[in-house]
């Protein structure tokens, strides 16, 4: 067996109409990508000697065309196993905040965006592993939990 340690999950928020975090982007991968036609955030590997932050604003640059008003990391890393390949999979996540009028601009991996209410994150994540990130996310980053300020990212 494999271990991995060079992708990230970067998850993009919104404000709510009234003015609260509480959205979470999701796209649609395109025709003939990998997991084709599944909902999904931002992942991508780390490149060169990129520090896994500075990969995570990268994706999020290649895959939405976005820049971030507030970046946080996540405590939690997504663990998983991948059969095919034998692998165990150790993948930190970020937190980029965006502006509730941004517009994004998709590459060639996804087809489509939508903005998921908080009340969907549950059910609209795929993975296990990113519904548990989620619930961090809501609780520290949306909800201005105790370790919020640690978590915050200065870039």
């Amino acid at each position: 067996m494999k271990a991995r340690y060079d992708m990230v999950t970067c998850y993009v928020a919104r404000p709510t109409a009234d003015g609260v975090l509480g959205e979470l982007l999701q796209m649609r991968r395109a025709k003939g990508e990998f997991l084709e036609g599944a909902w999904g955030t931002i992942h991508g590997k780390i490149e060169g000697q990129e520090m896994a932050w500075q990969a995570a604003l990268r994706e999020l640059r290649e895959e939405t065309g976005l820049t971030p008003s507030e970046f946080y990391q996540l405590d939690t890393i997504n663990q998983f196993y991948l059969a095919a390949d034998d692998t165990v999979w150790h993948v930190p996540a970020f937190c980029a905040v965006v502006p509730r009028d941004v517009e994004v601009t998709l590459n060639d991996e996804h087809d489509a965006v939508r903005w998921l209410p908080r009340d969907r994150f549950d059910k609209d994540f795929l993975w296990p592993g990113e519904r548990h990130q989620v619930a961090e996310l809501a609780r520290e980053i949306f909800d201005g939990g105790p370790a919020k300020a640690y978590l915050k990212i200065h870039v």
